[in-house]
C-alpha cells in the first residue's frame, strides 16, 4: 500500500511540475496558481506552538535564542495565527508536583497575556472564531491559547473553567507520561517502579478524564488529542459531543512510533468531523519502512543503554545522565535522520487526504520543542509549504482548507455544541 501511495505522490508532483514551468509563475497556455497569493488568502494557522519566556535561556528557541513563531518571524511567513500552548513536563503527582506545574504554567500564561497586551506587536488573543476571522481581515497576528497536560490542574477538574475563563480554548489532557486523567502515549521513567510506563495505568481515560472530556465540551473548548495513547484517544472520539483535533500529530503507518496515530485513529478522527495538524518535526517524520535506518536507530539506542522499545528516536533521551554521552547520541541521531524536508512532512499530509478527505488535515508545527525540517524550521518559512502543497496538485480552496480552515470550523462548531 505504502508502495502505491508514494507512486502516486510522485506522479502527481510530476505532472503538476510538468504543466507548468514555474508553479509560482505564468506559462503561454496557462497560469497556474501563485503561491505568495494563496498564502496570503489563505488564514494560516499553526495549531501548536510552544511558549517561550523572553530572557529564558531554551535549547529548543530558535538559533537567534527567540521563539520559532515570534511575531515578526510570523509576520515574514505570512502566519495569521498560532495556537500557544501552555505546557508542563512530567513530574511528581502530589501536592508541591502540581503546585510546581501550576507556577510553570501561569507564568506561560501571562507571558503570552503580557505579548498581547503590548501595541507595538499588534498582536491580539482571540477566544472565538469570530474573533480569529475578524484579526485576519483587520491583518493582525493572533495568538490563541492552548493547554497542555492536566497535571497542571492536579486532580481539580474545576481548573478548566479557570484556564478557560483566561482565554484557553484548546485542551490537551496528557503530554509525556501518565497523569491522573489519563494514559500518555509516551513513556516516562517512574520511580514507584524502577521501569517505564509501558503499561497503561486508567486503560485509557480515568473517571476524572472523561469528567475533563464533559466539561470541555460544555466550556465549548475544542479537545486536543494528541499525546494521548490510542485507547485514550477512542474512548475521547466515542465520548466527546463536539468534533475534535490532533494538534500535532503525524502517521504512524508511515513513521512507526506511538507518538503519531494509528490508522483507527485517523479514520474515527474524520468520522466525527476533527482535523489532523501535521508537524515538521524529524522524530515523527522518518521513514520507518527504512530497515537499514531502523537497524541504525536501534544501534544508536543500545549503545546508550535506552529502550529500543520506544521507536520515536529521540525518545527517553533525557534518562542519560552524562552530558557529554546525551549530546553524542543526540548528535548520533540527528545525522542518522538528516534535515527533513517538507516533502517528508507533505507525505503525511497526502496520507490522511487520501484516507480521510481533505476537511481533516491542517499543520501545527511543534515549533519551540525541537521541531523544525529544512525549508520549515520556523514561522518565517511558511509559504515553502504552500509551494509544496501547490507542486502536488493541491487547489487554493484546498489549501486554505489544510492552512486555516478546517481549524476555523471546528472551533465554531465547538462553541455551539
Amino acid at each position: 500500500m505504502e508502495n502505491t501511495f508514494r507512486l502516486f505522490t510522485l506522479v502527481v508532483t510530476l505532472s503538476m511540475l510538468a504543466a507548468c514551468d514555474d508553479f509560482s509563475g505564468s506559462s503561454e497556455n496557462s497560469k497556474p496558481l501563485d503561491a505568495a497569493t494563496v498564502h496570503a488568502n489563505a488564514l494560516v494557522l499553526d495549531a501548536h506552538a510552544d511558549i517561550e519566556i523572553p530572557g529564558k535561556e531554551d535549547r529548543y528557541a530558535g538559533a537567534d535564542g527567540k521563539s520559532k513563531v515570534e511575531p515578526p518571524k510570523m509576520r515574514a511567513g505570512g502566519v495569521d495565527a498560532v495556537v500557544m500552548a501552555v505546557a508542563v513536563g512530567p513530574g511528581p503527582r502530589d501536592a508541591e508536583g502540581y503546585a510546581q506545574a501550576r507556577k510553570k504554567a501561569d507564568e506561560e500564561l501571562q507571558s503570552i497575556l503580557d505579548l498581547t497586551a503590548d501595541p507595538s506587536d499588534d498582536v491580539v488573543l482571540v477566544r472565538s472564531a469570530d474573533e480569529l476571522e475578524a484579526a485576519h481581515a483587520n491583518n493582525q497576528r493572533a495568538l490563541i491559547l492552548g493547554f497542555q497536560n492536566a497535571r497542571i490542574i492536579g486532580t481539580d477538574v474545576d481548573g478548566l473553567d479557570q484556564f478557560y475563563a483566561a482565554g484557553v480554548r484548546v485542551f490537551a489532557l496528557t503530554h509525556m507520561g501518565h497523569n491522573d486523567f489519563a494514559d500518555s502515549s509516551r513513556p516516562v521513567f517512574s520511580a514507584a517502579t524502577g521501569k517505564h510506563e509501558v503499561t497503561q495505568e486508567h486503560g485509557g481515560l480515568s473517571d476524572l478524564g472523561r469528567q475533563a472530556i464533559v466539561r470541555i465540551n460544555e466550556l465549548g473548548g475544542i479537545v486536543d488529542v494528541s499525546q494521548l495513547s490510542t485507547p485514550a484517544t477512542l474512548q475521547v472520539l466515542a465520548l466527546s459531543t463536539a468534533p475534535v483535533i490532533a494538534s500535532h500529530s503525524n502517521v504512524r503507518q508511515l513513521s512507526d512510533v506511538s507518538r503519531n496515530l494509528s490508522d483507527e485513529e485517523i479514520d474515527r478522527i474524520g468520522e466525527v468531523g476533527g482535523v489532523i495538524h501535521v508537524a515538521p518535526f524529524r522524530g515523527y517524520l522518518f521513514d520507518s519502512t527504512n530497515d537499514e535506518l531502523v537497524a541504525a536507530i536501534r544501534q544508536a539506542r543500545r549503545a546508550v543503554n535506552i529502550s529500543e522499545d520506544y521507536l520515536y528516536p529521540f525518545e527517553l533521551y533525557w534518562e542519560i545522565k552524562d552530558p557529554a554521552v546525551q549530546k553524542s547520541f543526540l548528535t548520533a541521531v540527528s545525522d542518522l535522520l538528516g534535515p527533513g524536508s517538507v516533502d517528508d512532512m507533505l507525505n503525511h499530509i497526502d496520507y490522511i487526504v487520501a484516507r480521510i478527505g481533505i476537511d481533516h488535515v491542517g499543520i501545527g508545527t511543534d515549533f519551540n520543542h525541537g521541531s523544525g525540517i529544512e525549508g520549515y524550521d520556523d514561522a518565517s518559512e511558511a509559504l515553502n509549504v504552500t509551494i509544496g502543497l501547490l507542486a502536488r496538485g493541491y487547489t487554493a480552496e484546498e489549501i486554505e482548507k489544510i492552512w486555516g480552515g478546517n481549524f476555523l470550523r471546528v472551533f465554531r462548531e465547538v462553541a455551539s455544541k
